[in-house]
């Protein structure tokens, strides 16, 4: 938290005189209001305690509750970004696909070799860079999946156990809704309440220029920015996958200035 070191502590975690310095109030207030002694907290004071304690969304909507006795409209999280650093890494990785996902799963940084793998370039509309929309109402993607209604069964389930780590984000609840309003398949699944984890693992792609491809697959999570993770395709020698992405991305280069030209 930056804080000084405070010496030997007697239970974990922070005092409640750096609670309150951490939040900005004093640290008497601070203990009248943990006391629950008849205090009148400013909203705009519990939205510093919130942050001090690094509250989820759910959490910091609880504790305006105890504090004010009245909801109030959840806060807009930042908009998401990746450091240059990290975005000049993935443009620079291949031969494989390989994309950041930010907390809803939208595509914040990618390779080459993931759009012409995937067949797929970002338009304006924000819901064309989520992963998640992409998979349930892009026909190539599920063409691309020989395995699509299993891969997409655990898809679900990995995305709603990172959106119980969201609840009450706008942002979560516009692409559910739009989701469940969309495709019928996404809410049978969705109202499975399946949840499970981030795993590694094979996965098999049917391209319709070059053929079958086989690729590993991994995740890897930012040090610094837990919520950004890095996802890796990196090529097998099966079905000959490596010469069939050259020749892709050299097919992909050569249609590049038709476009531009067009």
């Amino acid at each position: 938290m930056g804080l000084p070191n405070g010496g030997r502590r007697r239970t974990p975690g922070l005092r409640r005189e750096e609670v309150a310095q951490l939040a900005g109030v004093g640290a008497t207030w601070y203990t009248w209001l943990e006391q629950g002694r008849d205090v009148r907290a400013s909203l705009e004071v519990l939205e510093a305690l919130a942050r001090a304690l690094r509250l989820t969304t759910a959490e910091r909507t609880h504790l305006i509750l105890l504090g004010r006795g009245e909801e109030v409209p959840p806060c807009k999280p930042p908009r998401e970004r990746v450091p240059p650093s990290i975005r000049r890494l993935v443009e620079s990785l291949g031969p494989g696909p390989a994309y950041v996902l930010g907390r809803r799963w939208d595509y914040l940084a990618w390779n080459r070799p993931m759009e012409a793998v995937f067949s797929w370039k970002p338009t304006r509309d924000p819901l064309s860079r989520n992963h998640v929309w992409q998979m349930f109402m892009e026909p190539s993607r599920r063409e691309l999946m020989p395995d699509w209604a299993n891969g997409t069964r655990l898809l679900v389930a990995k995305f709603r156990a990172d959106s119980a780590r969201n609840l009450g984000d706008p942002a979560f609840e516009e692409l559910i809704g739009a989701l469940l309003s969309a495709s019928p398949e996404f809410g049978k699944l969705w109202n499975k309440h399946e949840v499970a984890g981030i795993s590694d693992g094979r996965k098999e792609l049917e391209h319709p220029v070059v053929g079958r491809l086989e690729f590993e697959h991994a995740v890897f999570r930012h040090a610094e920015i837990s919520e950004q993770r890095l996802v890796l395709y990196t090529p097998t020698c099966e079905h000959d996958t490596p010469a069939k992405l050259e020749r892709l991305l050299e097919l992909e280069a050569d249609l590049e200035p038709l476009a531009l030209s067009g």
